[in-house]
């Protein structure tokens, strides 16, 4: 089984050489077998936590340390692209 996971912003470029649209995101599938944390995920595309600002795991505001399982649906956006959703909403670890 796969995990689906959303680039978006500045982070499109690490992920894809190919022009993408603005406003819409890479899409990639990760096979869960490589990976067990949004840590994990990070490391593969040599992104840093700093280029992070926040991280959606099937909707929910979540944390790098948060366990990733199959069919998991991640969405991560750059720090360029913040929002006010870290005020509002407790991070799932």
């Amino acid at each position: 089984m796969t995990i689906q996971v959303k680039f978006y912003g500045d982070l499109k470029k690490k992920i894809s050489n190919q022009k993408n649209k603005p406003g819409f995101p890479v899409i990639i599938q990760i096979d869960h077998g490589q990976i067990e944390t949004i840590s994990d995920i990070l490391r593969r595309y040599s992104i840093q936590e700093s280029e992070i600002y926040h991280i959606f795991v099937n909707g929910k505001y979540s944390s790098v340390t948060k366990k990733i399982k199959d069919g998991d649906n991640v969405a991560i956006f750059p720090i360029n692209m913040s929002l006010l959703y870290k005020w509002y909403f407790k991070r799932e670890e």
